[in-house]
């Protein structure tokens, strides 16, 4: 193993076996043979990389894809049909948080048995008890048993052990959602502390938004290769470019099958279809993560089936609540289209204005007569963050007098 490598994966393969129908009792097995037939599914498939002492990378890619079979691998959960992993150092793991906790135990005896689990003494857990009783927030029912915390104070001591175990390599599998929105920005913040102290950071996230902020190189599994190791922001480009090309194949070939859109998430008459949207933020950069007090433009692709004369296209923002908090249409700036081939159409925000939240773009276009042609709904997902630091949907400039 090179010296200034913390991890070393070379050629690894793994595949698991999917029964159609497994018996779960032996008189099942013995009389149904035929329920313990399975076809094997390779999960990884011959996959080599290296990740550098104090690196931090993110591992992303679609459900099923094998990036947190990966994770697992690291941690020894499981391990590989083929192919070799060498690790160097201690080795924590977020992947279930609280594993080894016992409900009947106290917060404070169940720190003592996971710390244990992740390979401290006794006097080494004696000198953090109290440094993972204060992150953790939860000095009120330290001495509680955990049976009686609820999701969020279980997760916050779970995360709070894992993460203060001084470990060389930490290992962390979509589980940054832990409790309030000022507990997150403490985790994230010592996730920063402990990357800059030296420590490998490997994150399975779908959230870009997770990776760009810690990590400074992405990998992206796809069918359990490796598609793309880079830069986050441009592997994580080229992931949401397949995901579009994706959605407008399936878009095109359910077109094909039917005249009209009626589907969970779209319905209208299908002459002209929107192909895909895409959020750029001030810098030009494909994102679904803006600020607040940066320009936003939405550029909206469509494929033409049968032109269309005086249309019009509008979109609609909703908070992840269902508040409506803003919608325009072309119509009603006098602004029509002639739809006779595929285009696009931009729509430009000078300051978006909204405040910190998740929030959905959905889009329409209508015909002259003012026909629903194609409406799609949760057409894209995105996050916005604010400098300011209060509550509601959006800003509006305002002045105190007396």
């Amino acid at each position: 193993m090179q010296e200034q490598n913390a991890i070393e994966v070379k050629n690894v393969s793994k595949k698991f076996k999917v029964f159609f129908d497994k018996g779960s009792q032996l008189k099942e097995k013995v009389l149904f043979r035929s329920r313990n037939k399975y076809e094997e599914h390779v999960v990884l498939d011959n996959i080599s990389f290296e990740i550098k002492k104090g690196e931090a990378v993110g591992l992303i890619g679609h459900n099923g894809c094998g990036k947190s079979t990966t994770l697992k691998l690291l941690s020894k959960i499981i391990y590989p049909d083929s192919g070799s992993i060498e690790m160097k150092g201690r080795v924590s793991s977020l992947i279930e948080l609280g594993a080894g906790f016992h409900p009947d135990m106290s917060g404070r005896e169940n720190i003592y048995t996971n710390a244990a689990i992740f390979g401290l003494s006794k006097k080494e857990i004696d000198a953090r008890v109290n440094d993972i009783i204060e992150f953790s927030e939860l000095e009120e029912f330290i001495d509680n048993p955990v049976r009686t915390y609820s999701s969020g104070m279980y997760m916050r001591l779970a995360f709070s052990v894992a993460i203060n175990v001084d470990a060389d390599i930490l290992l962390i599998d979509e589980i940054l959602a832990v409790g309030d929105v000022n507990f997150q920005a403490k985790c994230y913040s010592k996730l920063h502390e402990i990357k800059k102290n030296g420590t490998t950071i490997v994150i399975v996230s779908h959230s870009m938004d997770q990776i760009e902020k810690i990590c400074n190189r992405s990998i992206w599994i796809n069918k359990g290769e490796i598609a793309l190791d880079g830069k986050p922001i441009d592997v994580h480009a080229a992931y949401l470019d397949q995901m579009s090309e994706k959605r407008r194949g399936a878009l095109e070939k359910g077109n094909t099958k039917s005249k009209g859109l009626e589907t969970m998430n779209r319905r209208g008459t299908g002459e002209v279809r929107i192909s895909n949207i895409s959020l750029y933020d001030d810098s030009g950069r494909r994102t679904q993560f803006l600020l607040s007090e940066s320009d936003t433009k939405v550029v909206i692709k469509f494929k033409c089936f049968k032109s269309l004369i005086n249309a019009t296209i509008g979109i609609c923002i909703l908070r992840d609540d269902g508040v409506r908090c803003f919608g325009c249409n072309s119509r009603a700036d006098s602004y029509f289209l002639n739809i006779d081939s595929d285009g696009e159409i931009s729509l430009l925000f000078e300051k978006m204005n909204l405040l910190s939240g998740n929030y959905v773009l959905e889009a329409t276009i209508e015909d002259e007569a003012g026909n629903t042609v194609d409406y799609f709904e949760e057409a894209i997902k995105f996050e916005v963050k604010s400098e300011r630091k209060i509550k509601g949907v959006n800003w509006m400039d305002y002045s105190w007098q007396k």
